[in-house]
């Protein structure tokens, strides 16, 4: 449940707590969202923390996000791994939104791989993609910086590379070194919990969204404020509102059934990804080697699966 009745401890103070009760030290963290459950437990995990144990960390209640900080190794590469996130629409407060982030960085973590659900806006996207975010937009309605500013951060961060260009590259690499088609778009986040008018959605792709969800974009603006480097990757489970024929009705469960179906592919890639990352400097892949299938895609033939008669949220 949010809390509201007492400040947020130092991120640093959490992270001390957790750094003490392992011997291991990762420098790439996940922050897993729907459809992308088995990479916690692929993990080797050294150590494994309920939130609730951690002072600060946001217990939240949305389907699918399992509430657990997981430390171990992965393809012998040191990593931590977020099974779940807590959601502005779920009332916390930007700060508890944004807290775990905070508390990665304390940790040394230099890299940050974020995902999420996404409901497609795209007209060449496909129920079961997946989309590699090379931008957002934020029309959540706030922004996680607002307030004072911490000791050493800035107030003013320049989002123009949000994502990490060389970080993109990895991910299409990945990608394809497994055979999945995947595709590369604009996500927006909204702040929810009502899902989308097929009016905004239609806005949406006029201001260039490929995608849209409820979660991310915090987590990416203070993972810029603290140097981080920043990848991040959709499931596209359901058509946007508007998108998925006359019947189309909004369901939260079609988001769960949908990513389930593309967990193991999407654990196949993120594992990919990350043993390209962890195994030490690498020629990053050239763009003139990443062969699209269609408008904003890469990789072999993708599926032409139309899209499900019903939508719901990202997380």
């Amino acid at each position: 449940m949010p809390r509201r009745s007492q400040p947020l401890p130092r991120p640093s103070a959490t992270a001390s707590l957790i750094l003490r009760r392992t011997a291991l030290k990762p420098r790439l963290a996940i922050i897993l969202g729907s459809g992308f459950g088995p990479v916690a437990r692929a993990v080797e995990v050294e150590r494994e923390f309920s939130y609730r144990d951690l002072p600060g960390f946001p217990v939240g209640s949305a389907p699918g996000h399992e509430g657990r900080l997981r430390i171990g190794t992965w393809h012998s590469v040191p990593v931590a791994v977020l099974s779940g996130r807590a959601h502005y629409y779920e009332g916390f407060e930007p700060a508890e939104v944004v807290f775990a982030t905070r508390v990665l960085a304390a940790m040394g973590v230099e890299t940050l791989l974020v995902t999420n659900a996404a409901g497609g806006i795209h007209p060449g996207f496909r129920v079961g993609d997946f989309m590699i975010l090379n931008d957002h937009i934020n029309f959540l309605g706030m922004n996680p910086l607002r307030g004072p500013v911490g000791e050493g951060e800035q107030r003013f961060v320049d989002m123009t590379r949000a994502y990490d260009p060389e970080l993109q590259q990895h991910l299409k690499a990945a990608a394809r070194s497994i055979r999945l088609p995947v595709r590369e778009g604009v996500y927006l986040a909204v702040s929810g919990p009502s899902f989308e008018t097929p009016a905004e959605i239609r806005a949406f792709r006029h201001w260039g969204a490929d995608a849209v969800g409820m979660s991310t974009v915090p987590e990416v603006i203070v993972a810029r404020q603290l140097g981080l480097r920043v990848a991040g990757c959709s499931c596209i489970t359901n058509a946007a509102a508007g998108l998925g024929g006359q019947a189309q009705v909004v369901s939260a469960q079609e988001v769960l059934e949908v990513a389930k179906t593309r967990e193991q592919r999407a654990c196949e890639w993120i594992g990919a990804f990350v043993r390209r990352i962890g195994s030490g400097p690498a020629e990053t892949p050239k763009a003139a080697r990443s062969k699209t299938t269609s408008p904003k895609s890469t990789g072999s033939k993708p599926s032409r699966k139309s899209a499900p008669k019903k939508a719901s949220p990202s997380s």
